[in-house]
């Protein structure tokens, strides 16, 4: 999960990544699930590990946290210049 306007406090993510998931699970099962038109091309990026283009927020740090598939979370802090 990425924060682009991390406020030290709580994280609000704006991109979710699944580099995990098999075709049928992650952004393509919730589409389905919603029966939404997705972009393809979107949601194949989100299934990679590399971010989208943003624009930095006020607070000039990401907060980027993991969790892994036992359930283990981890969270960096990255300040912007």
């Amino acid at each position: 999960m990425l924060d682009q306007d991390y406020d030290g406090r709580s994280l609000f993510p704006r991109q979710v990544f699944f580099p995990m998931a098999a075709d049928n699970e992650g952004w393509a099962r919730l589409a389905r699930n919603l029966k939404a038109e997705v972009d393809l091309e979107r949601i194949e990026a989100y299934r990679g590990t590399v971010s989208l283009p943003f624009e930095p927020g006020a607070h000039k740090r990401v907060g980027v946290k993991i969790v892994d598939d036992r359930g283990i979370e981890s969270l960096r802090v990255i300040p912007l210049k």
